[in-house]
């Protein structure tokens, strides 16, 4: 019964002052729904992202001998068995396995010739049936068509490169690279499509073949990386835990997305940073319109105070009462926040926001074309964290106003007039 008289005070209080307490409110509610909507933006955003990184890449996990991911030599490759063993290993992972797409690739650093020129490239070696589902590559046909694994000379390549080496769909020309045996090999390609991606090192720079070409040519039997794709990026700790424990061979090593392209994963950890930043600058605002209203409302009423504590409440107990009235004015501000944020941001903007009228042509960052429009993402997690955040800072905002009303002295305050 004490307790539930300080929450009646506390309770009454805030009601009395109706149009401070709302007009906090309001500021504070407003503060959390930006939270909600700025933090599901931001998190849709580097899902993207990402996404469109490990699909750029080798996928969200990748599987890949020991001392590759250094030297990029396929002289630290996969053999066969080890290939065999890993796709088995991601056949028993939880879940559905089809909805997993993975790729097998034989990757290699050459040169690729015309009669007019020659350009360093990175040749791949690749299914494509597999990679229709793995990667973004099909989808980016400008010319010509994908490949079909049953024309072994195929090649796909970037529009940089067509145009660099004056090549058009149809034309020939000679890829070079260094074999298993360390002889220097070369392949007759034929261009069968051309993509573009919208990154010049890409566009200029890289070769798809069929795998079974680039194994012929080479000289290998294996792979030089297994690709992975989950459905989500939070999944992957959990899938590069549980291959690691099932493959269990030194020389077989299993990567993280973040692990195999740092400069990636520095930039989605940079772009949080600033959102911190942000949502630090606008915590601070909120703390200091709790602070106002609820230090305002003790210095306004230090007489009732002495009337309170002359008729028996102590000085914990008037400090417990500007606290709570804290925490009211905190809980109902955090109930409208979430409320408002998640309206806004599901019900106008559930699709998506497209930002391609702010950009001029294609943006990219981190070696990564962003897509201009960024769904939201909600994530429970995320939710908690704010309204969490929210409630810690009316706490702490209420705080010294509290134990202002603990420090008044009953007669001075008795003596006060309103």
């Amino acid at each position: 019964m004490r307790y539930w008289t300080l929450v009646r005070l506390a309770l009454r209080n805030v009601t009395r002052e109706a149009r401070r307490a709302l007009l906090t409110c309001s500021a504070m509610a407003l503060g959390l729904a930006l939270l909600v909507f700025s933090r599901a933006l931001a998190d849709g955003g580097h899902e993207d992202w990402i996404d469109a990184g490990v699909r750029l890449g080798q996928g969200h996990v990748l599987v890949q001998a020991r001392g590759y991911l250094e030297s990029g030599s396929i002289d630290d490759r996969l053999t066969l068995d080890e290939v065999h063993q890993v796709l088995d290993a991601l056949s028993q992972l939880p879940g559905d396995s089809d909805a997993r797409p993975t790729a097998v690739r034989v990757s290699v650093n050459g040169l690729a010739s015309s009669a007019t020129s020659a350009l360093p490239v990175r040749i791949e070696g690749v299914d494509p049936q597999a990679e229709r589902r793995f990667s973004f590559f099909p989808s980016k046909l400008v010319e010509g068509e994908y490949f079909a694994s049953d024309n072994p000379l195929a090649a796909f390549v970037g529009k940089g490169l067509v145009e660099r080496l004056g090549l058009r769909v149809g034309s020939r020309f000679v890829v070079t690279a260094q074999a298993a045996n360390g002889e220097i090999e070369g392949q007759l390609l034929r261009v069968v499509g051309v993509f573009r991606t919208g990154l010049d090192e890409v566009d200029e720079g890289l070769v798809h073949i069929p795998l079974e070409t680039a194994r012929s040519w080479l000289g290998v039997a294996g792979a030089t990386t297994v690709g992975l794709l989950v459905d989500h990026s939070r999944e992957v700790p959990s899938v590069v835990t549980a291959l690691r424990g099932q493959l269990n061979d030194p020389d077989v090593r299993v990567l993280s997305w973040s692990e195999a392209n740092p400069e990636l994963d520095a930039a989605v950890k940079v772009d949080d940073y600033g959102d911190y930043i942000f949502h630090a600058i606008l915590f601070g605002v909120i703390a200091l319109a709790v602070l106002n209203t609820v230090l305002m409302s003790v210095m306004y009423r230090k007489r009732e105070f002495g009337v309170l504590q002359a008729l028996g409440l102590s000085a914990r107990q008037t400090g417990m009462v500007v606290l709570l009235e804290g925490l009211l004015l905190t809980a109902l501000a955090g109930a409208v926040g979430i409320v408002i944020g998640l309206a806004v941001t599901w019900g106008l903007f559930r699709d998506g926001i497209d930002f391609s009228s702010l950009l001029s042509g294609e943006f990219d960052f981190a070696g990564v074309v962003l897509d201009p429009v960024i769904v939201p993402e909600f994530r429970v997690m995320q939710l908690v964290q704010s309204v969490a955040s929210i409630f810690v800072i009316g706490v702490v905002a209420s705080i010294y106003p509290a134990l202002h009303a603990m420090r008044l002295d009953v007669a001075e305050a008795l003596k006060f007039e309103r």
